[in-house]
């Protein structure tokens, strides 16, 4: 899968007491608690284990959230909003809605499908990485316009009864212009940059990352854009194979001196050129 930009650790980025109001959220506290360290993590973190998309709300150590719907009816972000992208194969594609369950469900399927296991405690670093996701999750929603970063989910849809996880992947939409990608871009000034492609361990191989993916065509045409990026492990050849049948095409690789000389796995990138198709909207 595209690469994840998360990594575990226990500094915050957020300043001790942050408060922002977002868009299409009535607000938004994170105020970072007073206790004694990595012995209260435990305790009081009660985020769910890997198993599970969904989990009742908590107090986090470092992070005590409150998140109000957007408003009474729970509606997206922005005025024109494309209320499915995706709907075949039993799966079906929308915008996140930014209430405080959804946001946090989104959390747990990114967290699983990113973390890495350790020999020893494992389950809290675990709650920690799930606590980085959401943090991102949060400043990304915050510091972005609902024309610039969307988080699109999959569930199943009407037709496939058995599935009763609310979500079961996750995609980030976020446009960019970094002038090292455009150089492959003939004529684009910004590309829209599709990372932390997320699928629950029990959904995989089952057609939701595709959905996923045509989700973000449909995106690009609603916002105007010609071109899709994202970035592959050199390795990963199953996530490779999943981008190339969607249509991406590999045009360069991470350097040398970035990667293999110091140890970290080579990325490639891979782009996608968008047909100027009608615009799907459900």
């Amino acid at each position: 899968m595209a690469q994840c930009q998360w990594q575990p650790h226990f500094q915050t980025r957020l300043k001790k007491d942050v408060s922002w109001k977002c868009r299409g959220l009535q607000c938004i506290s994170i105020n970072r608690d007073k206790g004694k360290g990595i012995r209260n993590w435990k305790k009081r973190l009660q985020m769910p284990q890997c198993c599970s998309s969904s989990f009742p709300v908590s107090s986090i150590t470092t992070r005590e959230l409150e998140v109000g719907l957007i408003n009474s009816e729970g509606k997206q972000r922005g005025e024109n909003e494309v209320g499915c992208f995706v709907n075949e194969n039993g799966w079906k594609v929308r915008r996140m809605i930014e209430t405080e369950q959804e946001m946090r469900n989104v959390a747990a399927v990114q967290a699983e499908a990113f973390y890495e296991p350790l020999l020893i405690f494992n389950d809290l670093f675990f709650q920690f990485f799930q606590a980085e996701v959401l943090s991102g999750l949060l400043y990304r929603l915050k510091n972005s316009p609902p024309d610039r970063y969307a988080c699109l989910v999959a569930e199943a849809s009407t037709d496939t009864p058995e599935v009763e996880q609310d979500l079961v992947g996750v995609v980030d939409a976020t446009v960019y212009r970094d002038t090292d990608v455009l150089q492959f871009l003939p004529g684009a000034t910004e590309y829209i940059y599709i990372s932390g492609i997320a699928v629950l361990n029990n959904f995989r191989r089952r057609k939701v990352a595709t959905a996923l993916l045509k989700a973000c065509d449909v995106l690009a045409r609603f916002w105007s854009f010609e071109y899709l990026v994202l970035r592959a492990y050199e390795d990963d050849f199953g996530a490779r194979q999943l981008y190339t049948n969607a249509g991406y095409i590999v045009v360069s690789s991470d350097a040398p001196w970035k990667t293999t000389w110091i140890g970290r796995r080579r990325r490639v990138l891979m782009v996608k050129q968008v047909s100027p198709e009608s615009t799907y909207i459900h």
